[in-house]
């Protein structure tokens, strides 16, 4: 009982962030193609990391999250 309640709440989560990313995608649209995301393209390959993306969500998300832990107490 423990294992499919954990799993709805899991997907659930999910189906939120995916709205969310959607949302901010559709409404910051250069988020995702930042000045310091590393972009190698060589023949038939392409790797692609987000670093400056991924560091802007985390101080993001970070500010968020000590904001309810502020508001919280």
């Amino acid at each position: 009982m423990h294992i499919g309640r954990t799993l709805m709440i899991i997907g659930a989560v999910l189906l939120v962030v995916g709205g969310a990313v959607a949302l901010i995608e559709r409404f910051l649209p250069g988020l995702g193609r930042l000045p310091g995301d590393i972009l190698i393209r060589r023949g038939n390959f392409t790797f692609y990391f987000p670093l400056a993306t991924c560091i802007l969500l985390s101080v993001g998300l970070s500010l968020l999250f000590w904001l309810f832990q502020r508001i919280g107490r």
